[in-house]
Order: C-alpha cells, then structure tokens, then sequence
C-alpha cells in the first residue's frame, strides 16, 4: 500500500476542476415535508441527475481524465454491478477511450443496456461481483487495458469525494450525512471532504442486510467477507477492497443495515414525498435515517440519493407496499 498515492481534499477540490467540463454540481435541496415527518432539518444531495442518473460518473471521469494526462491508455476496463460500469463507458466515450465492462451475469438488465447504449463492450461473467473483477483484471493484463479500480484508485475515490466537497461547501453546520454504502469508495471519498471542512458532521453509511461484508468489517476493524442476498445491487460487496475500506475506518462514524423492504418502502416514500426515483441502494440513506428519528430531531442532515436505475418491476414492488410513513404525518 505503501506506492499508492493516498487521497486528500486537495486532490478531490483537483478531481473537482477536472470533471466540471463534464458533469454539472448535483442538486442539495431542502425537503419541507421530510424535515416536518422527521422534526429535524433534512436536505436531498441528488444524484440521480447526472448523465448516468448515478454518482458513479464523478470517479470515473476523474480516473480516466488523470490515467489519459499521464501515461495515456489504449482502452479501459472495469468489473460492476452496472452504475459504475455505465460511468466508465460514458466517460470513456466522452474522452474517446474504448471500455470493457464485466458484470455479473444476473446483473441489472436496466444498467446493463445503459453501459451498451454508453458504447461499453459487455462481458457478463461470473456469479457476483468480485468474480466478475477477477475475470476484468484478467482481460486488462492480457489486452494492456487499464483497470479503472472501483475501491482501491485514490483517483476514483477523490472524484466519488467530488460529492462531498459540494455538501460541505454549499451548506455549513451540518450534524449528519447519511451515505449509501457499497464497496466504501464513495463514502470513503466523501468522508475525507466532509471530515476536513466540517469535522463535526458524522458521517453514517448505510448497507443492506442481504449483504452486511462491509458494515462487519466497519465493526470489526477487519476485512470480513460475507455473501450477498439483497434486491439492492449498488450496496453488494462481499470482499472488502483495500484503500477504500481502510479510508471507511478513518473518516465514518458509524455503519448500520436496512433491509429490503425498508428500501422498497424508502423508495415508495420518496417518490411520493419528494418526487424523486431512485433504485434500492439509493433509497438507502433515508430508510437508516428513518431507523434512527430519534438521533436526528431537532438536526440538520443530509441524506444522499445515489442512484436511479430501477427496474420496472423493482418499482412496482416498491409502489405494492406501504411507504415508510404517510403524507398525512408532515401536517402533525
């Protein structure tokens, strides 16, 4: 670990300047009928809103921008469940850099017709994840493609950190963040942003229980693998990565897991309460914090929307079951 560069504010405020050409700031917007449901002051980072309707373009702009002024690459590769791997291929097709993306082969069909429709060249293969990386760092050494590191590129963790700089910056005083967590690079990233402008503000990361590797590795202070089991693709780890989780340990404050339905009704909820769309991980951040109303009256939080890139069947069973509460509790 020793000859990896390690990430800073200074290189996300960087990673800031390099993706701007590129991606426009995300909306940081106050919600009147959350913050009355939760008696506490709540505002909505939205991520949905970007090219690839997920925060996953910000690291990939910033890692191939850096790779292309270095040494210059011939072509990217990357393994994801299917957000990152729609960032890569945009991006690659922005900076004119062919992409190989390997997914799952259960992978999100939404996600994956998006990476196809980015120009990425699909390679479904393997049963999770981290087989899926296994057989993409293959192809990269055998090509000399370069592998776009979703958890262990300081320059992928700084773009994902992008995010957090925008929080910190645009509004002051803040007592919570809560963080959709994955494979830890992004609230990695953002944590480091938050953590040096705002050093009081806690930063709490959000995982399904269907896949807890990384919330018991948090716990533990040790990587711990564990299976996956969840609806929600954007927070399936079960190898924790190297950088990122070592990062996680240092700049979050605590870790927590919802379950499934939690998110497809956090989902319901905030498609109704705040006419936002987001997929199961995105929802993430408010089913934690609704576990945790009693910690947040009275506060000013952040919730962060990673994502949108739903199925349609994953929205109409969020749209079956009850939201997480009723309009009717904002009037109270």
């Amino acid at each position: 670990m020793t000859d990896i560069r390690l990430p800073s504010l200074g290189g996300i405020e960087a990673a800031a300047k390099e993706i701007a050409p590129h991606m426009a700031p995300t909306p940081l917007i106050r919600s009147e009928i959350l913050s009355r449901i939760f008696k506490a002051e709540i505002w909505l980072k939205n991520e949905t809103v970007t090219p690839i309707a997920s925060f996953k373009l910000r690291g990939a702009l910033a890692s191939l921008i850096r790779a292309r002024a270095g040494d210059g690459i011939a072509g990217a590769v990357t393994s994801s469940t299917g957000n990152h791997g729609q960032g890569v291929a945009y991006a690659g097709r922005l900076l004119g850099i062919p992409a190989d993306i390997f997914l799952p082969t259960d992978a999100n069909p939404v996600k994956a017709a998006m990476i196809a429709a980015f120009g990425g060249t699909l390679h479904k293969i393997g049963a999770d994840l981290d087989l899926a990386k296994d057989a993409a760092k293959a192809h990269a050494v055998s090509t000399g493609g370069f592998f776009v590191d979703d958890g262990d590129d300081p320059d992928l963790m700084e773009g994902a950190g992008t995010c957090g700089l925008e929080i910190a910056r645009a509004l002051p005083d803040i007592d919570a963040i809560y963080v959709p967590l994955g494979g830890s690079n992004f609230v990695s990233g953002l944590g480091i942003a938050v953590k040096t402008i705002q050093p009081d503000a806690k930063v709490i990361a959000v995982q399904a229980k269907g896949a807890p590797a990384m919330v018991e590795s948090f716990l533990a202070k040790r990587p711990v693998e564990r299976a996956c089991d969840t609806i929600a693709d954007g927070l399936v780890t079960r190898i924790p990565p190297g950088l990122a989780f070592r990062y996680m340990v240092e700049v979050v404050d605590d870790a927590m897991l919802v379950g499934d339905e939690a998110l497809l009704a956090g989902m319901h909820a905030l498609m109704e309460s705040a006419h936002v769309l987001v997929e199961p991980a995105g929802a993430a951040a408010l089913a934690g914090a609704w576990e945790r109303q009693a910690d947040i009256a009275g506060k000013r939080v952040v919730l962060v929307l990673s994502g949108a890139n739903a199925t349609t069947d994953l929205i109409r069973r969020a749209l079956a079951i009850p939201p997480l509460f009723a309009l009717a509790d904002a009037a109270v």
